[in-house]
């Protein structure tokens, strides 16, 4: 065997190759990105920008200053055949450079300076050398059988040239096999770089150990304790991966957010980011951006007072007192926009809202709309001037509207819920407003969906997600839409930045595409565009806050947990555990009893499922065939029945 050249450590004045790949599903550059690599140039000789699929000319212009060299390839192979394409594009060329550091953008930073750890990395002796690692795990969690290596995390390897240089290297990257799965690219690559290295003769060694950490996997699990270690970066993972197994591993994304803001990362690259890229309610759960205020204002008066419109649809004059008299906890002057069906109300209509007389209203104008559409056509077309003229920063929404399919109980609740968690009190709505005036990308607040006296969790999508798909591709929403149900401002009231609304504003419906549908299974648009809302928001950079009073916090919470807690004691696990039960059970029925049957045998009784199998199985399998037509024809029959609606 060929005796390998002893590991050195990193030469004072030393040449550093950065080799740092960039994937944009819309061709640009987020800005986290330029200014990642801002902090990596003063560390390289050379950095090579990798772009996977392709780049518009102003994603070219935030990536040349910071950059040396950009090189566009189709995006295939993920990041591993991107670092391969470079390493090929760099050629013997490798040879003037002590140490190649291939990386991506799938971490934000720097949070802490990248210059102690390139130091401290750099006296050690070694072949190559990593951010982070994982333990060896049995049986590999990706495929339930045999064993994930040891290894370090293929995000961030910096490689000296005593391994570049090597026929190893070589012969790795020249048999490197095709990846066209994310699970190829970890069990091909990932998972086995470092073992082969290592049974090939070369060292290693790891910036942040697991070991030092509570966790096997401190990059997902850990990443607010490797930035008070010093680690320069946070992964992005964290803050959008699988809320359940996030929650399983007692996860707190808002304290990784707080923690890399101490730091003084600017938090507004992250939400912009992760706006634009994660599912709304992904990240609104992973992050926690959920916000209990008080009704004692925190924060200080400003200096400069926003420029606020209310727009308050009320078609009735008996309206008046509980949504105009709501306003009169805004602390600020605002013009009123209120917009009616009937002119014919208009005198009666300025009377009451005299009645109620809100202490901040400076202006008020009454609009004539058509029916069709309700409060959202009545918003976007009706007022579209007022969200587009510039002259106001913020927009509160709220309407008179009550859902009529409802208990009166649950009615009153309703209009409490919306109302309250907007304008509680005067302190309360400074407080909300400074949340806005605190974050930049902010762009929409409302209240959680609801769930006291509805039934909307797990279903809230329902027949609308098909049209809301094709909104998306017409209008150019490419953020990722959420699975089951959107985050969404369920009843129609919120308080915004116009400029969240601009793709809304900019589809050109008329109030005749309001009209209700003939059909009762064909989605009414009011109810498309409202959960669309934080979606085309996002797509612009803004991101959305769920806010909640103490009041309604305590009733939703303890409520909440009480329902979750009934639903898990009808199966085993942890909640991760209990909903992939159920998602693999699905409809219940006949067949899903069987279904569900199985699995749990299997969970808990394992022997005893063996020797039932040959008999639920048949079973299962005629069943679901059977019963696939009266699924369908039950699904069709409860649109009908329910005219396609969720108040």
């Amino acid at each position: 065997m060929t005796s390998l050249p002893l590991p050195a450590s990193f030469p004072v004045g030393g040449r550093r190759l950065v080799v740092y790949v960039v994937w944009d599903r819309r061709g640009g550059v987020e800005d986290f990105v330029p200014f990642a690599l801002a902090g990596l140039r003063e560390h390289a000789a050379r950095v090579l920008v990798v772009v996977n699929g392709s780049l518009s000319e102003e994603g070219r212009a935030k990536l040349e200053p910071v950059s040396d060299e950009i090189l566009v390839r189709s995006n295939a192979g993920f990041d591993i055949w991107a670092h391969k394409d470079a390493l090929d594009h760099v050629g013997d060329a490798i040879g003037e450079f002590d140490e190649v550091l291939l990386t991506n953008d799938t971490w934000f930073g720097p949070v802490r300076p990248y210059g102690p750890v390139f130091d401290r990395m750099g006296e050690r002796a070694v072949h190559f050398w990593g951010m982070t690692d994982h333990v060896r795990q049995e049986p590999n969690p990706f495929t339930g059988k045999g064993v994930l290596p040891y290894h370090l995390q293929s995000f961030w390897i910096a490689v000296r040239r005593e391994m570049f240089l090597s026929e190893a290297w070589r012969r790795y990257w020249a048999e490197l096999p095709e990846m066209p799965t994310y699970f190829d690219a970890v069990l091909k690559h990932e998972a086995v770089f470092t073992e082969t290295f290592a049974q090939d003769g070369f060292t290693h060694d790891v910036a942040f150990p697991e070991s030092d950490h509570p966790t096997e996997h401190p990059a997902l699990f850990n990443p607010d304790l490797l930035v008070e270690d010093g680690c320069p970066l946070v992964k992005r993972r964290p803050l959008f991966h699988y809320p359940p197994f996030m929650n399983r591993h007692a996860v707190s994304g808002r304290r990784i957010v707080e923690t890399m803001s101490a730091y003084g990362y600017p938090a507004e690259l992250v939400w912009s980011n992760l706006a634009r890229n994660v599912q709304p309610k992904v990240l609104n759960t992973d992050a926690g951006m959920l916000e209990v205020l008080p009704d004692r204002a925190l924060a200080d008066e400003p200096e400069t007072a926003p420029r606020l419109a209310v727009i308050a649809h009320l078609p009735q004059t008996k309206d008046v007192p509980r949504v105009v008299g709501a306003l009169r906890s805004v602390p600020h002057p605002f013009d009123l926009f209120v917009t009616v069906h009937d002119a014919g109300i208009e005198p009666e209509l300025r009377e009451a809202i005299r009645a109620v007389d809100p202490a901040g209203l400076a202006e008020t104008e009454v609009r004539v709309v058509p029916e069709h559409g309700r409060d959202m056509s009545a918003l976007l077309i009706g007022c579209r001037d007022v969200l587009t003229d510039g002259r106001y920063d913020l927009v509160i929404k709220v309407h008179g509207r009550t859902p009529r399919q409802r208990s009166q109980n649950a009615r009153r609740y309703f209009s409490r819920y919306q109302l309250e968690n907007l304008l509680s009190s005067p302190g309360y709505v400074r407080n909300v407003l400074a949340l806005f005036d605190r974050e930049p990308g902010l762009g929409l607040v409302y209240p959680p969906m609801m769930h006291v006296g509805y039934s909307l969790p797990g279903r809230a999508w329902s027949f609308y997600l098909p049209r809301a798909k094709q909104i998306c591709e017409d209008a150019g929403i490419q953020v990722p839409l959420d699975g089951i149900s959107p985050l969404a401002p369920y009843g129609g009231m919120w308080i915004g930045r116009p400029s969240a609304l601009r793709r809304l504003l900019d589809m050109g419906f008329t109030f005749a595409d309001y009209e209700r549908p003939r059909s009762k299974s064909v989605p009414a648009l009011t109810k498309v565009i409202e959960r669309l809302v934080s979606y085309a928001a996002a797509e612009d950079g803004y991101h959305t806050r769920t806010i909640l009073t103490g009041e309604h916090a305590s009733i939703s919470h303890t409520s909440m947990e009480y329902k979750v807690d009934q639903l898990a004691s009808t199966t085993p696990g942890y909640p991760l555990e209990q909903v992939q039960f159920m998602h693999r059970a699905g409809w219940m029925g006949t067949g899903g009893a069987v279904a569900m049957t199985r699995m749990y045998m299997r969970i808990n009784h394992p022997d005893l499922a063996r020797r039932l199998h040959p008999v639920l199985h048949p079973v299962g399998r005629v069943v679901r065939v059977g019963l696939r037509t009266a699924k369908a024809t039950l699904r069709r029959a409860r649109t009908l029945i329910k005219g396609g609606r969720d108040d």
